[in-house]
């Protein structure tokens, strides 16, 4: 028996009970209003130049005697940010609160003499500044033998019961001390039951991720909403706590929306000296944007303070662009209707020049319109201009400059009676081509085994996939049978990232031989990078099988 090469293909929560179905609640409504956010990445990581602690900085090296939480919430500000998420605690264990539940914290460094409380300024200056807080806890902590990927889940049994409780105990110190929390981030899911905390101090806010979600990933950090991007999902998927962008069912019976979160320097979260070269150009920032809050969803774009604790001006300056940026997209507006009806027109007394438009539906009806066009009235003959699916919260097209005596907004599938919100016409300050698509994926082979034997009794395989899953993402492995020489069995795979068994991240297809995995972390260059696939083979059928496996990936 001969087996094809394994393939990866790059693709790319519980609702309150009382939520009607593929309805969002109130919650997720003003979550969707925000359509900005911006991350916010601090660690003694940034000390070390790395994108995880490895715990080499002594405390009393660590001291950004610069630090100025006013200055984060201006640079929020500047591109239209409407929440701080803090990573108040990332992999290393390091808290930014002078938390109780260890020393490794904000309370035994230098700055401010110890007495400092970094997560307090800035919920302080969040309330001034008029922004909502969101909080980054990492399930996990290296210091509990609980890694990447591990969903708080210790590697020593006989630790968990301790850990769960220094995690409920974090959680419950930052929700009771620091006022309205807008949103909690678990990255990766989290096993810990944090349910009764959560209902006790932030019934309302935002979940991303975890048992508890009322948001998801998408699948990947690249800002880029998969298209199309319904925002609902069966709602098995949703209480699963792991669903992605790959979950979108426009039929769902829970409303579950994408976060698009994304980072300025290309592909680093936490800052790192000699990095300005990876700064996002001001063209790729716009169309994020437009992949994002034009598809409905909210971005969640990076910000990285360097080690004096401020955000550098270089990046201080690409925010304000930025901003600035969108801020053009929408100053020339040219005319706008609303109602509910399946057909809508904006008419004009002389040709009038056109560059995209803006589309809104009222998302407490939840997905009404399932497909529609946007078409132009060109020398009396109407042009397609757009086309596609869903609307959603904000749905924004754009395509060459026509210049126009009518558009016309034409839903021609529907759920129900469409409310439109918004149809709007712009036309661009600056010039604007129509989105690049990604077009199909490119498949890249990168490494393979030859001669592997497999007989009828069970053999355990290791496969590395590090070389192909360089980035966080979604991915599909599949192993594919050439011949019938012999049947190709496979059992208990799990998927090990850094060493250690995610089994949330890895799940079974209807296919043989198949499973999606997710790496939701950031891939780095040394061990914490490594990924693996474990599973048992065997060949049932005469005598060996030869096999030739190799691992592709498949990139959009």
């Amino acid at each position: 028996m001969k087996l094809l090469p394994m393939v990866l293909l790059l693709t790319g929560a519980v609702i309150p009970p009382a939520s009607p179905a593929g309805i969002p609640t109130p919650e997720q409504i003003a979550w969707h209003e925000m359509e900005v956010q911006m991350f916010l990445c601090l660690d003694p990581c940034t000390w070390q130049g790395r994108e995880y602690d490895d715990h080499s900085t002594p405390l009393d090296k660590i001291n950004p005697e610069m630090l100025d939480t006013e200055q984060w919430c201006e640079a929020a500000k500047s591109f239209g940010a409407k929440q701080i998420l803090f990573v108040a605690k990332h992999t290393g264990g390091f808290c930014w609160w002078p938390t109780e539940t260890t020393e490794y914290c904000v309370r035994n460094i230098p700055w401010k003499n110890g007495k400092g409380d970094v997560l307090g300024d800035l919920a302080a200056s969040c309330r001034r500044h008029g922004l909502k807080l969101g909080v980054y806890i990492y399930p996990g902590d290296d210091q509990w033998g609980a890694g990447i990927g591990s969903g708080g889940k210790t590697a020593d049994p006989t630790k968990q019961e301790e850990y769960n409780e220094v995690l409920r105990r974090q959680w419950t110190e930052v929700l009771a001390r620091y006022g309205e929390i807008s949103e909690l981030w678990f990255d990766g899911s989290c096993v810990i039951e944090l349910g009764d905390i959560i209902q006790q101090y932030a019934p309302k806010a935002m979940v991303f991720q975890g048992p508890h979600a009322t948001l998801r990933w998408p699948g990947n950090e690249q800002g880029i909403a998969p298209e199309p991007a319904w925002q609902t999902v069966k709602r098995a998927d949703a209480l699963s706590g792991g669903a992605t962008g790959t979950h979108s069912d426009p039929d769902g019976d829970a409303w579950l929306p994408m976060e698009m979160d994304t980072t300025l320097l290309d592909h680093k979260w936490f800052w790192g000296p000699d990095t300005d070269h990876m700064l996002k150009p001001l063209d790729t920032l716009m169309e994020i944007y437009l992949k994002s809050v034009g598809r409905g969803c909210v971005l969640l774009l990076n910000a990285t303070p360097d080690t004096s604790g401020l955000i550098p001006e270089s990046h201080l300056a690409r925010y304000r662009e930025f901003g600035a940026a969108i801020k053009r997209l929408y100053e020339n507006k040219k005319g706008e209707t609303s109602g509910e009806d399946t057909e809508f027109e904006i008419r004009f007394d002389t040709p009038t020049p056109v560059t995209h438009t803006v589309i809104k539906e009222d998302i407490r009806r939840g997905h009404a319109v399932r497909e529609f066009r946007v078409e132009g009235l060109v020398n009396d003959t109407w042009a397609l201009l757009a086309q596609g699916e869903p609307i959603g919260y904000k749905r924004i097209d754009t395509f060459e400059k026509v210049e126009v005596t009518a558009l016309r907004l034409h839903i021609t599938k529907s759920a129900t009676i469409p409310s439109i919100v918004q149809f709007v016409a712009y036309e661009a300050n600056d010039p604007l081509a129509p989105l690049r698509e990604s077009g199909k994926a490119e498949e890249i082979p990168i490494e393979s085994w030859k001669d592997v034997r497999l007989s009828q009794d069970w053999r355990s395989v290791e496969i590395d996939l590090t070389p192909a899953i360089r980035k966080p993402g979604e991915y599909i492995i599949e192993i594919q049978q050439a011949d019938r020489g012999g049947t190709l069995e496979t059992a208990n795979a799990m998927l090990l990232i850094a060493d250690v068994e995610a089994p949330r991240h890895i799940t079974p297809l209807d296919l043989p031989n198949a499973w999606r995995i997710q790496r939701t972390d950031q891939v780095t260059d040394d061990e914490k990078g490594v990924t693996t696939l474990r599973l048992q083979a065997r060949c049932l059928g005469s005598g060996n099988c030869e096999t030739d496996m190799g691992v592709r990936k498949s990139t959009p």
